[in-house]
């Protein structure tokens, strides 16, 4: 099908960009990378007056070395975060999660902003940001703000952005010394995943010290497996220690029952990804 008629803006800066979403009011919609926006468009799902993109802003399309964290602008696209030594070497999950994006064409111009900002409750990156703590940069008409990743995420593709907010950045705390491993099962390649498990494991003389995990499609929105968290605290790093903790996945948890799959269905995954994501992650291998 072909998208609705709309106006085209194509900003320069990020205050032109709140200018426009401003002006175009509850109508007006941003395209990042498009990957998620224009299927939606020429199906006709989404009939926006106006259409904001953010193409033109080189200024959101870096990573750069903040301390404690990295910084990596909106637009940062996925193939550029895959190649980016930073991210590769101090946030391991983020370069794991991002690898099993849907394929190469949607990564060379999908944007790390577009896909939270999209909020799919599918999509692989949400669930990363809400296991590692990450922070929002949001522009607005009041200026700028910042969102913990466990606040942006509100409901089914709901975020914490106003209509006239853009997302300019997000924060990521560095990994370093924590292992770390992205599960994901999905039936055919470049599918959406089923259920998905964000894990990161710090290790202390045999003994898990810390443990931080997330689970992408069992509810509205990325769901922390408080949980296994606080089972995995202070026990052997052991597969025993593992399993048992695993088995914690699914509280607080309302999967979905749909065409791909049942909640029952979703509950089990959710138990078997989560012990192989922390096995993967922590180092611990069957005795």
């Amino acid at each position: 099908m072909i998208p609705a008629a709309f106006e085209y803006v194509r900003p320069s800066t990020v205050d032109e960009a709140v200018q426009a979403l401003t002006d175009g009011g509850e109508d007006a919609k941003v395209l990042a990378g498009g990957q998620s926006l224009i299927p939606v468009l020429r199906l006709r799902l989404a009939a926006p007056s106006v259409l904001v993109d953010l193409g033109g802003l080189g200024e959101l399309r870096d990573v750069r070395d903040d301390g404690d964290a990295l910084v990596i602008g909106a637009m940062t696209r996925h193939a550029d975060i895959l190649r980016d030594p930073l991210v590769r070497a101090h946030a391991p999950l983020l370069a794991q999660a991002t690898a099993t994006v849907a394929d190469r064409q949607v990564r060379h111009l999908g944007t790390i902003g577009g896909s939270l900002a999209h909020a799919d409750p599918a999509g692989d990156l949400p669930g990363v940001a809400v296991a590692l703590d990450v922070v929002m940069e949001i522009a607005g008409p009041g200026g700028r703000r910042t969102v913990a990743a466990s606040d942006f995420f509100v409901d089914f593709l709901t975020t914490a952005l106003g209509p006239d907010e853009v997302l300019v950045s997000v924060r990521v705390p560095k990994q370093d010394g924590w292992g770390t491993h992205y599960e994901k099962f999905n039936r055919v390649a470049q599918a959406w995943s089923i259920v998905g498990v964000a894990a990161a494991v710090r290790r202390d003389n045999g003994s898990i010290a810390e443990a931080r995990v997330s689970l992408t499609n069992m509810g509205a929105t990325p769901i922390r497996a408080r949980g296994v968290e606080e089972a995995l605290v202070g026990a052997p790093a052991t597969m025993d220690a593992v399993a048992a903790a695993a088995e914690r996945a699914a509280e607080g948890t309302a999967p979905p029952t749909d065409v791909t799959a049942s909640a029952d269905y979703r509950t089990h995954l959710a138990t078997v990804l989560t012990r192989r994501a922390l096995a993967a992650a922590g180092g611990v291998h069957a005795a």
